[in-house]
């Protein structure tokens, strides 16, 4: 979403759409999966397991952490990464509450 138009939109809003953007792509929920699968991973390591280049996974990894789902920390030449768990929780909460209106909206 454009810088222009996410004024209109109340912060929820917005964080919810970075959480669902971040995780729009079966790159970054491959990456995900392989986190939480590792506890932590190292961008190297990644390139062994998934059919991207390292700098298409470095890109992944950014738009991850800059929507605050993971978080990485710096050990010697390398960036470890791990699961954001408070975000996380709080992404959880806000899709969940989503689904719940609808269901609710649906009569389910």
């Amino acid at each position: 979403m454009g810088l222009t138009k996410s004024f209109n939109f109340d912060d929820k809003q917005n964080q919810l759409a970075a959480y669902a953007k971040a995780l729009a792509h079966p790159a970054r929920i491959a990456i995900i999966q392989q986190i939480i699968t590792h506890k932590t991973c190292i961008v190297g390591s990644l390139t062994d397991v998934l059919p991207l280049s390292q700098s298409t996974i470095s890109q992944h990894l950014k738009e991850l952490k800059n929507s605050g789902i993971i978080k990485g920390e710096i050990e010697g030449p390398s960036i470890c990464y791990c699961i954001h768990n408070e975000n996380w929780k709080i992404a959880r909460e806000m899709l969940d509450n989503l689904f719940v209106q609808i269901d609710q909206r649906c009569g389910q």
